[in-house]
């Protein structure tokens, strides 16, 4: 069955040598200049063809010689911008029937060619590229959290090794001076601290020996207790 489709004239300014290469390929194919461009519009996508460059109207002095067939100067010549005629479904820019003309033209060449794919296996990709690209993230996202605990766990042992160097040895004889309970509370031997001072520094180290904690040490909280019951004394 003949569907009828309403056909729009286009008028498509382009340079000479477009124009003679486009209507050279139409006379090769024994078809007009619309057959290439609607050949193109209906099996290329858009926007592969406007990804493709567009030639332009014509440079400027490049003109055509026509005899003029109506009106007033009928048969007179006339000067006038090269153009391509065609007759196309209506809707289309210029520019885009135009590109369309100029992709006929460097497919022709055989030296250039256009991928259309299945939107299945163009998503399976694209879905297959991201799955890829997020492993790769999350592989260098591993090694620098590795790196990064790696250099803080030596961090840590530093520390550590630091705090059992200046934790205080327990005296033998136990607290039996106030220069004893000084020293078991951090204070060198003629300081003479408030006792707003001697209760914050209590306080502060009974959370480091208290036996609950990372480097408590029963002994270490017996001496602290003796030296404040001595200094409150």
């Amino acid at each position: 069955m003949t569907v009828n489709t309403s056909k729009q004239s286009y008028t498509i300014p382009c340079s000479s040598i477009f124009r003679d290469e486009v209507i050279k390929l139409a006379e090769s194919r024994s078809v007009n200049v619309a057959d290439i461009a609607r050949s193109v519009l209906l099996v290329i996508p858009e926007d592969v063809i406007t990804s493709f460059p567009d030639p332009g109207g014509p440079p400027q002095g490049d003109r055509e010689e026509t005899i003029l067939k109506s009106g007033p100067s009928e048969g007179r010549p006339w000067r006038r911008k090269p153009r391509l005629q065609a007759r196309l479904s209506p809707g289309y820019e210029v520019s885009v029937v135009r590109r369309a003309l100029n992709l006929a033209l460097i497919l022709d060449d055989g030296r250039h060619s256009v991928c259309i794919q299945n939107l299945d296996t163009i998503k399976a990709e694209q879905d297959q590229n991201t799955k890829e690209t997020l492993e790769a993230n999350s592989r260098a996202f591993l090694k620098q959290s590795n790196q990064e605990n790696e250099g803080l766990n030596k961090e840590i042992e530093r520390l550590q090794s630091m705090i059992s160097i200046l934790l205080f040895k327990p005296l033998a004889g136990g607290v039996s001076t106030r220069a004893d309970a000084f020293h078991i509370l951090g204070y060198p031997p003629f300081e003479r601290p408030d006792r707003s001072a001697v209760r914050s520094r209590f306080r502060l180290l009974a959370t480091i020996h208290h036996p609950d904690s990372n480097y408590g040490n029963h002994q270490r909280m017996s001496q602290l207790n003796a030296a404040m019951e001595f200094l409150n004394a």
